[in-house]
């Protein structure tokens, strides 16, 4: 999975809203005219060198389009959560804390996708760990269950004061389902191409 860049204030390349490319962006202000001069406005424009879109910009802060400057839901991403996943982008500049709630809901829901009850993340996540578990999957696992937790029963997490905290739930949750559904459906895949023979003496070996 390529890292994502999200649009940034003044950045000169990130990921565009648009288009969804890696690609250089044009920065430019915008001018009033009065009867005896000309007014800078207090609005940016950015124009994306690969598709032509602008974004508007009011105080540091994508206005037009609304979407949020998060990262779009993995490919992989099972159709059970992505319902979630793509609300929550869509509230998260009016709303970080109801989006970490979402994504919380969304973690719930992908644990079932992973084998596991659904019912308590805490819970589930000690299951994957025996099960082998890698720890930066943990790690991710738990920074999602605990900044959830923290939109639902609000506790030493303040979301609106730290939105960050919340951006960074969409890009653990793409981590983790490009960890555990993405990579083993390709090693899959690349298994399934080896010689039937190869594979029966592999079965048998492990038997």
């Amino acid at each position: 999975m390529n890292k994502y860049y999200p649009p940034v204030f003044n950045e000169t390349q990130f990921h565009c809203i648009h288009c969804g490319v890696f690609s250089k962006q044009v920065w430019s202000d915008i001018y009033f005219r009065t009867i005896h001069s000309f007014v800078i406005s207090p609005i940016r424009t950015c124009v994306c060198v690969h598709c032509n879109e602008y974004s508007y910009w009011y105080e540091q802060k994508m206005i037009i389009p609304a979407e949020a400057p998060v990262a779009p839901a993995h490919i992989d991403m099972p159709e059970s959560i992505l319902r979630e996943y793509n609300e929550a982008r869509s509230i998260f500049v009016k709303s970080p804390r109801a989006t970490a709630a979402l994504l919380r809901l969304a973690i719930q829901k992908l644990m079932i996708e992973l084998g596991e009850q659904g019912e308590n993340i805490n819970n589930d996540i000690k299951s994957l760990v025996s099960k082998g578990l890698p720890a930066q999957v943990q790690q991710a696992f738990d920074y999602c269950r605990v900044v959830g937790n923290n939109a639902v029963h609000p506790g030493e997490i303040n979301l609106n004061d730290t939105p960050e905290m919340a951006q960074h739930l969409f890009e653990m949750i793409n981590f983790i389902i490009e960890d555990r559904i993405t990579r083993p459906k390709q090693i899959a895949a690349l298994y399934d191409k080896l010689p039937e023979g190869a594979r029966k003496a592999i079965e048998k070996r492990d038997s």
